[in-house]
């Protein structure tokens, strides 16, 4: 009798492999002074392309595409040229993680022109900015820990709050709230 012993991980994503990949993240990390309207937009495109399918490890300077079927948006490889709207869905627009561990989002420019999606875009983002109102600190809406997210959003959530959090600390925002952050920006504006 031949008996094949399956590892109980084959993924390898457990604990180790977490903890591995949030250090590797950290030590790639290149975080500039942000003032809070800066950190505000990094956050949503961030979560926003975070809480969509990732089924591969992203990495810093790459291009990849974001599309949505179903209701359901998934960041890909493949590029919309190379395959069909049918089995891709509509194309939301290409996506780069920067090497601060941000996402920047180009919009495709049939979502850039549909006025539905953009107020939907409108609406996500009002919510981002009541929960950091919201918050004691600016700190505190920072997504270190996502459960609800896939491995590797997940890994890239916590990594981007760490980054954030660097941003922050350089620019003397950290530990303020939203509203203090924001007054900071006028001062300096003046």
């Amino acid at each position: 009798m031949n008996l094949t012993i399956k590892p109980a991980n084959p993924q390898g994503k457990g604990a180790v492999a977490i903890l591995d990949s949030l250090q590797q993240a950290k030590q790639q990390l290149v975080a500039p002074a942000k003032n809070i309207q800066q950190i505000g937009s990094d956050l949503f495109t961030s979560l926003f392309v975070l809480n969509s399918q990732i089924r591969f490890k992203p990495t810093a300077g790459q291009s990849y595409w974001l599309y949505c079927k179903d209701g359901q948006y998934r960041l890909s490889l493949i590029a919309p040229e190379q395959w069909s709207p049918v089995r891709s869905g509509r194309y939301i627009g290409a996506c780069q993680l920067q090497s601060d561990l941000t996402w920047t989002l180009a919009l495709s420019a049939d979502c850039a022109a549909d006025r539905a999606f953009l107020q939907e875009i409108a609406d996500r983002r009002r919510q981002l900015e009541q929960k950091l109102q919201q918050a004691e600190t600016i700190d505190d809406a920072l997504p270190v820990y996502l459960e609800t997210l896939p491995y590797y959003s997940r890994i890239l959530a916590s990594a981007l709050a760490y980054s954030l959090k660097q941003s922050m600390q350089k620019s003397g925002i950290s530990g303020l709230s939203y509203r203090q952050a924001e007054r900071l920006l006028i001062r300096a504006a003046e």
